[in-house]
């Protein structure tokens, strides 16, 4: 259990001022009256993820991470839990007796935002946009449905390394190109299709998801996204990148103070926060 010592957690990235982190975790400790931990953004540019986390203070419990850092948290680390070796990431740092844990809590916002799409049917197809970083942990959420089965759509013929994430959780996957003249008739029919891909790519993408019975977007801002727009239009289901942010960051708060997660606080500090900047 967490104790009244003074604690810190922050998050690392660059850019990293846009962050949501320090609402959704300070509205855990509000909400848990943890008044001893506090969190904040730490600007944490390509290369300097070491020299901040190996000089942090005692007080540092934990750390979220977001690009560039997910690659040298996993470098960093002491100690590596199976499932962010198998996806080749961690967005989260935590500190132990031993030294510092890497985890990827994104499997877990990743799970729930699949989850979250209450009548997906069983043994369900899935069509993957996309095959880089934030594809991975999707594709380690995915394997935890029963008899699920991906088909990973990219632009060009790189989705070797999600390829590979997808044979070691046991998945059974395949790709295609996005230009491939199959794909709109897989999307038509497909239980599922998740967006992985930036917004700048991805908006050239509604027309070829407009057909999707449901969609889960790893975007979330502004909202809808276009792709969200699109299916929604098309008479779809779509759940939004915000239940996978949630996700994650439930996990990494109960990690780093070892205390349950208060869900329904955080969650609405952050449907708060985005209606806010909606508005802007």
């Amino acid at each position: 259990m967490a104790d009244s010592t003074a604690a810190k957690a922050a998050v690392l990235g660059d850019p990293v001022a846009h962050s949501l982190s320090p609402i959704l975790h300070t509205a855990g400790y509000e909400a848990l009256s943890l008044a001893a931990w506090s969190y904040e953004a730490i600007r944490c540019p390509e290369g300097a993820l070491a020299g901040i986390v190996g000089s942090a203070e005692d007080e540092y419990r934990g750390f979220s991470v977001t690009m560039p850092g997910k690659p040298e948290a996993l470098a960093f680390a002491d100690e590596v839990t199976e499932r962010a070796r198998l996806v080749d990431s961690a967005n989260t740092l935590v500190r132990t007796g031993a030294g510092w844990l890497a985890d990827c809590t994104d499997i877990d916002g990743a799970f729930a935002a699949l989850s979250a799409h209450e009548d997906l049917p069983p043994s369900p197809t899935i069509v993957l946009l996309g095959a880089g970083g934030t594809a991975r942990p999707f594709i380690a959420a995915i394997a935890r449905i029963p008899g699920a089965s991906i088909i990973i759509a990219t632009r060009r013929p790189t989705a070797g390394g999600a390829l590979e994430c997808a044979a070691r959780f046991g998945v059974e996957a395949r790709d295609v190109r996005l230009t491939d003249p199959e794909l709109p008739a897989l999307i038509e029919s497909t239980d599922l299709v998740v967006n992985t891909i930036p917004e700048t790519g991805a908006l050239e993408l509604t027309e070829l998801v407009r057909p999707a019975a449901r969609l889960v977007d790893a975007l979330y801002h502004p909202w809808p996204t276009p792709l969200g727009a699109a299916v929604l239009a098309g008479g779809g289901k779509v759940v939004g990148g915000d239940t996978m942010l949630l996700g994650q960051a439930l996990g990494q708060f109960e990690l780093f103070t070892e205390e349950a997660a208060p869900a329904e606080a955080m969650r609405l500090a952050l449907r708060n926060a985005l209606e806010e900047r909606s508005s802007r």
